[in-house]
């Protein structure tokens, strides 16, 4: 499972500013059938947070409403640099992380 942080490219400290959050995952349901006929084992990203320095910002529990490969956008107002850490698990267990700098320039 990969994922990708995106921010914007012009950032203001102080400012409110918009993260995007993409997980790659199927997030199967367990209502579909493969080619024989054969149930797909339901498996979902369960739980979702985002950190930032430490900080959670973001506690989210998804579930089999949720679609594919899952698209989260919201907005945050930051007061320092320092790194995003998203981590994720889903219902076979497997976990994943990502990470993604922000940094202000002094000009800001």
């Amino acid at each position: 499972m990969t994922a990708r942080i995106v921010l914007p490219i012009v950032r203001k400290l102080g400012e409110p500013m918009e993260i995007r959050i993409l997980i790659q995952h199927p997030m199967d349901t367990g209502f579909m059938h493969d080619v024989s006929g054969a149930a797909i084992e339901k498996n979902v990203i369960h739980s979702l947070t985002l950190e930032f320095n430490g900080e959670e910002l973001l506690n989210a529990e998804l579930g089999t409403g949720t679609s594919a490969n899952p698209f989260l956008q919201f907005q945050v107002r930051l007061h320092e640099s320092g790194e995003f850490l998203l981590k994720w698990v889903d219902d076979k267990g497997q976990m994943g992380r990502e990470r993604a700098k922000c940094s202000f320039s002094e000009r800001n």
